[in-house]
C-alpha cells in the first residue's frame, strides 16, 4: 500500500462519480481504508432516533460520507487541481506540487 499524500485540511476537488466537480476541504484521513472525509462532498441521509437526554432530535439528518482517496486531486496555492511530490530542502522533507514546482504550505496545528 503506497502512502497517502493528502493530509487533514488540504482542499481537494472530486474527479470522479456523482459530486465530480465539488471542491472541499479533508476533514479526516482514514489510511487504513484508503479514505476520505470532505466537507460538503458525498453527502447521505441518515435516520436519526431522538434522544432527550442528549439534547437530540429524530428525524433525518445529511452528514458525510467517505470517498475513495483514488477520486480526488489535491489543489495548489492556486487552485490547480494537482499531483504531490516530496523533496528535501534542508534537513526537511516537503511536499509540493507537480503541476507548478511550488512547495505546498504546511498547515499549522
Amino acid at each position: 500500500m503506497a502512502s497517502i499524500k493528502i493530509k487533514r485540511n488540504d482542499k481537494v476537488e472530486v474527479i470522479a462519480g456523482k459530486d465530480k466537480g465539488k471542491q472541499g476541504r479533508v476533514l479526516r484521513v482514514i489510511a487504513e481504508r484508503e479514505r476520505l472525509l470532505v466537507e460538503g462532498v458525498m453527502m447521505v441521509k441518515k435516520h436519526v432516533k431522538p434522544n432527550p437526554q442528549r439534547n437530540i432530535k429524530g428525524g433525518i439528518a445529511e452528514q458525510e460520507s467517505t470517498i475513495h482517496i483514488s477520486n480526488v486531486m489535491l489543489l495548489d496555492g492556486e487552485g490547480k487541481k494537482t499531483r504531490v511530490g516530496y523533496r528535501h530542502e534542508g534537513d526537511k522533507k516537503v511536499r509540493f506540487s507537480k503541476a507548478s514546482g511550488n512547495t505546498l504550505p504546511e498547515k499549522k496545528k
